[in-house]
């Protein structure tokens, strides 16, 4: 374990932790599946038809961006999967309403959370904005041409590249700023700051697995995108719960 004066303990854990965290979670979701696919199909379904609006509307770069900025804002989302990990683990079965309307969500700390995750990503939204600027000067409405371009150009490999490098750098921070942060904030009576200084420490102290457990959602959050959004119905709460999980094991309960 790890501490620093008044700050939570940070156990250490193994790389083999993140696989457990889902094998558990995969469990969870079964057990209260009708809410939790419930929530997931809305995520999903809303996906879809922000997509759906700036295909219809020649926005092609915006469904790439917004895609790719999903990370930043997840978190906050999953809030109803915090909640329902929490009943599960108490023995009690979470419902679409208590996931819905989650009381401890609605404190100052996890505003200014929130707000934070939402800098982040309009952030990001401009950075995407700059990096397409400097590799083209034509603007491609569709995604097949904008696919096209990315794919098979030397000025789309160099944007790939770029918006990767950059967007993997903002992606990082943002999970070491929100990890266990979120959750935590549900969980028990403290700040923000100690919420993100504790998430800090524990991808400090647990780099590597934490490594891998970024790594997992990012091919998980892939899949979801190569399925037209389809996977988030199931993907998203298995990682919700997931969520809660490490955050269980990684942070010592308070006394």
């Amino acid at each position: 374990m790890a501490s620093s004066g008044g700050l939570p303990r940070v156990n250490r854990i193994g790389v083999g932790a993140p696989f457990r965290w889902l094998g558990g979670a995969w469990k969870d979701l079964w057990r209260a599946w009708p809410p939790l696919l419930a929530y997931g199909l809305a995520l999903a379904a809303f996906s879809l038809w922000i997509s759906l609006s700036f295909v219809a509307t020649g926005g092609a770069f915006w469904v790439f961006a917004l895609t790719c900025g999903f990370v930043f804002v997840a978190p906050m989302l999953a809030m109803g999967l915090y909640e329902a990990g929490a009943l599960l683990a108490r023995g009690e079965r979470p419902t679409l309403a208590r996931m819905l309307f989650v009381p401890r969500a609605l404190s100052a700390d996890v505003a200014i959370l929130g707000l934070a995750l939402l800098m982040i990503f309009f952030f990001w939204l401009q950075i995407a904005q700059i990096v397409y600027g400097l590799s083209t000067w034509v603007i491609y409405r569709t995604v097949e041409t904008l696919a096209a371009f990315a794919l098979t150009t030397p000025e789309g490999h160099r944007m790939l590249i770029a918006g990767s490098l950059i967007g993997g750098a903002i992606a990082f921070l943002t999970y070491g700023l929100v990890v266990v942060s979120a959750p935590m904030l549900l969980d028990r009576e403290t700040s923000v700051f100690v919420a993100t200084i504790t998430s800090f420490r524990t991808v400090a102290a647990n780099f590597g697995p934490m490594i891998v457990w970024a790594l997992l959602i990012s091919v998980l959050t892939l899949s979801t995108v190569l399925t037209g959004f389809l996977a988030l119905v199931i993907v998203f709460p298995w990682l919700g719960l997931a969520t809660w999980r490490a955050y269980g094991e990684l942070v010592e309960a308070p006394p």
